[in-house]
């Protein structure tokens, strides 16, 4: 069996890497294609899918609609049109193990291109890259999809296991991923194929995803008693609510030093610390009339822990800092700080014993030569829907790229070697897991 196994995987990277220039050409044209928008790029997934064999289903559904059991948002202001997602399903030639591969498309621009130095929707190739909107995150995968597919076929494999391709919408909330699978797809395991954002390529594997809280904290104070414009002169009268708010903040400090010494993952302490929680915005007054007294201070902040703890708990571990610092000012007490959460994200992890997380990394090391790591460093990756919503075990991984437009860079681009490499890998899986 590895024998048999080792040949079909030499024999798919050596068709894959024949058929470089087909493949990035549909990765071109896809990328062209997106400039009319994301209803247009999904019918052409759908039809590329089609052309191989896939029974193909187009499913709609609203953005922002669904939740993890121990996810939570807050209400957003966003559009309401329903957004399209497209599963392409391979039935398998026998009983073997089924997988789920799923990347997510992007259409149209919703950030700034005009400071690009290369056409966003051309495919221009330079030193080994391909510029491209959003091809980084994630029409790459989308199209290394396509290609495995090709590629199998081409071969004339036929895994024993059913294989479903999804091309998920993602982002401002669309959250497909949710809608494919209440409608009741499921598989023996999943690979998401988005880069780690850490600029290794394939030479990372996403196989943990730290839990994330995002919050607000608003303390209030008092206007002096006067009808003056200017409440300099009476500030001693007033209680400024920055001052107030200094008395949470230091609170704050107090309990990340605190995590940091008594919360520990093995797989974070390469970077010194398993948790951190910092204040990433404070809001209060008006630089415009700094002789006034303000009402109210805001600050924003956020929290990262890893998939061991458990969200609700670390919830009430700030709960209970923020009501000991108003409980120990005067003021504070009798108007204590609110606090209110804004999200809630789940950590999640997958052993690097598993056999799924075996037969990825086993493939891209086949591919690359390289035997890629574990990379932890992410929060709320996409691999977490299908943990926490299914239970199904499931990884990510992508090619060498950067300038993400999503994540504030510009001239966003994938190397075209790691590209091709990830088709391979992608194949090499399939073949491999639903044998």
């Amino acid at each position: 069996m590895a024998a048999r196994s080792d040949r079909n995987n030499g024999n798919l990277n050596s068709l894959v890497q024949a058929k470089r220039e087909q493949y990035v050409g549909v990765l071109r044209a896809l990328l062209s294609k997106s400039t009319e928008g994301e209803e247009a790029l999904q019918n052409e997934i759908a039809g590329y899918f089609k052309g191989l064999g896939c029974q193909v289903e187009t499913i709609s559904s609203q953005p922002n609609r669904f939740a993890l059991a121990s996810d939570f948002a807050a209400p957003a202001d966003l559009p309401e049109a329903e957004r399209v997602s497209v599963v392409a399903v391979k039935p398998g030639a026998g009983d073997g193990r089924s997988l789920f591969v799923f990347a997510h498309p992007e259409g149209e621009p919703v950030a700034d291109t005009d400071t690009w130095r290369h056409d966003p929707f051309a495919g221009t190739i330079e030193d080994g890259r391909m510029y491209g909107w959003a091809i980084a995150d994630d029409l790459s995968g989308v199209v290394a999809m396509i290609c495995a597919q090709d590629a199998i076929r081409s071969a004339g494999l036929s895994p024993a296991g059913q294989v479903i391709y999804a091309s998920t919408v993602s982002k401002r909330r669309a959250q497909g991923i949710y809608a494919v699978l209440e409608k009741g797809y499921r598989a023996d395991a999943a690979i998401y194929l988005h880069p780690a954002e850490s600029g290794f390529g394939l030479s990372d594997i996403k196989s943990r995803a730290s839990g994330m809280l995002r919050f607000r904290i608003t303390v209030t104070g008092q206007l002096p008693d006067t009808g003056e414009p200017t409440h300099t002169p009476f500030s001693h009268l007033a209680v400024n609510p920055i001052d107030k708010a200094w008395v949470i903040y230091h609170a704050i400090r107090e309990l990340d030093e605190r995590r940091a010494q008594n919360v520990h993952h093995p797989a974070y302490e390469e970077i010194g610390r398993s948790t951190n929680l910092h204040i990433t915005h404070i809001e209060s007054g008006s630089d415009a009339r700094p002789g006034r007294i303000p009402t109210t201070a805001v600050m924003t902040g956020a929290l990262a822990f890893p998939p061991t703890e458990d969200l609700t708990a670390v919830q009430q571990e700030l709960e209970a800092a923020v009501q000991q610092a108003s409980q120990s000012d005067p003021w504070l007490k009798d108007h204590p700080a609110q606090l209110d959460w804004l999200q809630g994200i789940s950590g999640v992890e997958i052993s690097e014993d598993s056999h799924i997380y075996e037969t990825v990394a086993a493939a891209i090391q086949n591919v690359t030569g390289v035997r890629p790591k574990a990379q932890s460093l992410h929060a709320a990756s996409e691999i977490r829907t299908p943990i926490l919503y299914s239970g199904i075990p499931t990884l990510g991984f992508g090619p060498l790229s950067g300038g993400n437009t999503q994540s504030g860079g510009t001239d966003e681009w994938v190397s075209v070697d790691d590209f091709i490499n990830m088709v391979a890998v992608v194949a090499s899986i399939i073949v491999d897991w639903c044998d």
